[in-house]
């Protein structure tokens, strides 16, 4: 489970390419994965649970 969110467990979807002549091709949309350091061990996240982490950070800090 290499591609998937360490929090909201967000992984690869299935959608087709659609061509102008309407060819549908079957493809993979796969989600925005980033690693960050949580209290020293690195944790791949989606881009979206990264900014809520971000968010909650700056209030508890603030």
């Amino acid at each position: 489970m290499s591609r998937t969110c360490a929090f909201c467990k967000k992984t690869a979807s299935r959608a087709n390419s659609v061509s102008h002549s309407n060819i549908k091709t079957p493809r993979f949309q796969k989600p925005n994965l980033q690693l960050i350091s949580i209290s020293g061990k690195r944790v791949k996240t989606c881009s979206s649970c990264r900014r809520t982490l971000n968010k909650k950070l700056h209030e508890k800090a603030s």
